[in-house]
């Protein structure tokens, strides 16, 4: 019985019925939040959501029964049973959040999905460098931030007038949004020389900073691109044994019933 369940949840188009169920929750949980939605409209949601809530439980369940202990092993399988847990908060008062975290079952798709479980995977692998890099950005904005509310806290204390809003205000600055005309052109009108502590600052967070992030993980993905290639030429290697092994094969059984011939 148990292979059997095991051989159903692991079956192409019992992966392919979640993935399905998956997209739909997702467009009712979109549609939710429409404004002026009838009543019936709204009931017919819940319903949906309902239904789909109870089948993802029953998978939980077929999923424990199939792989036992092998089930809470995995951290993927987890994952996805935490999701479904979130997802039976009722959605009263009181427990409003949970209704609201009922979105996370999206990310369902990255656990059915194994390109996107790869994805995730090569990005979590990235973190050491990625906090790496943050540590020292974070090293860098608190340098610069000091020294901005020093230098144009007075003149400008909606942007530099603390150490908070120098963060902020210089976190903007190296997304460039508006940071020319919006910022640091009126301060120059103050303070000609401003562009001396601005443009280094731009250029170091913006263009060297963030880059090393974007570097880390591109050669993860390249890491990740290698690694698949590699396993693919193993499986290749394997079948072309397999094949030379049955061909020596098949010449032994032809010398064989080639002797039994001229006897």
């Amino acid at each position: 019985m148990r292979e059997k369940v095991k051989s159903l949840v692991m079956s192409r188009w019992f992966q392919t019925l979640i993935v399905s169920l998956i997209i739909i929750n997702g467009i009712t949980l979109g549609l939710e939040t429409v404004k002026d939605l009838s009543p019936v409209v709204s009931k017919l949601l819940s319903v949906v959501d309902s239904v789909i809530t109870s089948i993802f439980v029953v998978e939980i369940i077929l999923r424990v029964y199939a792989h036992r202990l092998s089930f809470f092993k995995d951290g993927w399988s987890l994952f996805d049973m935490t999701i479904v847990l979130i997802s039976l908060f009722p959605g009263n008062s009181g427990f409003e959040v949970f209704r609201i975290l009922r979105v996370l079952r999206l990310f369902r798709l990255v656990t059915v999905v194994p390109q996107m479980r790869k994805i995730v995977m090569a990005l979590l692998g990235t973190l050491p460098g990625i906090a790496t890099i943050a540590g020292l950005l974070g090293l860098l904005f608190y340098m610069f931030a000091i020294m901005a509310t020093h230098l144009y806290g007075e003149s400008f204390p909606e942007w530099f007038g603390d150490l908070g809003e120098s963060f902020y205000t210089l976190f903007q600055i190296m997304t460039l949004e508006s940071w020319s005309m919006g910022i640091v052109r009126p301060i120059m009108e103050k303070h000609p020389l401003a562009w001396i502590f601005f443009i280094p600052f731009i250029f170091i967070a913006t263009f060297i900073m963030i880059n090393l992030i974007v570097a880390v993980v591109v050669d993860a993905m390249n890491e990740m691109q290698e690694e698949t290639q590699l396993d693919i030429k193993e499986k290749e290697d394997e079948i072309l044994e397999e094949i030379h092994s049955l061909k020596a094969e098949i010449a032994e059984l032809k010398e064989l019933l080639k002797r039994k011939n001229s006897s």
